[in-house]
């Protein structure tokens, strides 16, 4: 097959993906109609270790946007996430969280702006000594003061909003669960302190396609039903095209690309249909 047959199979193949599910493109499509205000930005962005890992990059994520980071190994997707969470700070540029610029603030001040975010680690990094309850309470326990009735209630209310049932999990420790069950725990746990922005590292990863489908449902059911803005990093292009409303490609240390997955797979690009083509 020539090179333009084959791109041309590519994307009808990721548009009839994108049609499989109506319903939930519809949500989807809605979500992108109206755009809130922004919550998470970053603004001509560089950074650099000995070599350069992200150079003039820029985007933002409105109130109840899915922006999922997608380019090649080693472009410094999980960078942004750790700049977000100002874990780092960058060279050049400015991040801004609910229209704060984080950049200079203290140690103590950041850890305030973190609370307002929940992160989904890739292998969910679930404490192996603690049980299910006590690894979602645990954020909990740390940035609140409510009493162990609440807490519970809190823990409960979490795990059956990511379709656990809590009488069932909440004893047994991480090794005893499946890769899919400890990826919803630890989703669990992200969103225990209700966080206005949700940052997932490869939530995916390792996962089969059932599960994988699980995880990107819910992925959508926080924004669709408590408007929470996420950001996704993952090199799993089907299931971005599902619950992405935008879309940021790196490559190069650059944004080369920031769009709905609609723009991004009508795009003309060599580039773009060359990355798309390895999916």
């Amino acid at each position: 097959m020539a090179p333009e047959q084959r791109s041309a199979a590519v994307r009808k193949a990721i548009r009839s993906e994108l049609a499989v599910d109506a319903h939930d493109e519809a949500h989807a499509a809605d979500a992108r109609e109206g755009e809130g205000k922004p919550i998470v930005e970053l603004q001509h962005v560089s950074l650099a270790f000995d070599v350069p890992v992200l150079d003039d990059v820029s985007f933002v994520a409105h109130e109840g946007d899915t922006v999922a980071i997608v380019g090649e190994s080693g472009t410094g997707k999980s960078t942004i996430l750790k700049l977000i969470l100002r874990l780092l700070v960058p060279d050049k540029g400015r991040v801004l969280v609910d229209g704060e610029d984080i950049t200079p603030l203290s140690f103590e001040e950041a850890l305030t702006v973190r609370q307002r975010m929940g992160m989904v680690f890739q292998g969910a990094a679930l404490f192996d000594s603690m049980t299910v309850f006590e690894n979602v309470a645990y954020p909990v326990r740390e940035h609140t003061d409510l009493g162990e009735e609440e807490i519970e209630q809190r823990v409960r209310e979490k795990l059956e909003f990511v379709d656990l049932d809590p009488d069932r999990v909440m004893e047994q420790f991480p090794a005893e669960l499946s890769g899919g069950m400890r990826k919803r725990v630890g989703v669990a746990r992200g969103m225990a302190n209700n966080p206005q922005i949700m940052l997932y590292d490869e939530p995916t990863s390792g996962l089969d396609p059932l599960t994988t489908a699980t995880i990107t449902r819910l992925i959508m059911k926080l924004q669709r039903e408590l408007g929470v803005t996420s950001i996704v990093v993952s090199h799993d292009i089907r299931s971005v095209f599902r619950m992405a409303s935008h879309v940021a490609l790196l490559n190069e240390h650059h944004i080369t690309f920031f769009g709905t997955p609609e723009e991004m797979t009508a795009s003309d690009d060599p580039y773009l249909q060359d990355f798309l083509g390895g999916f």
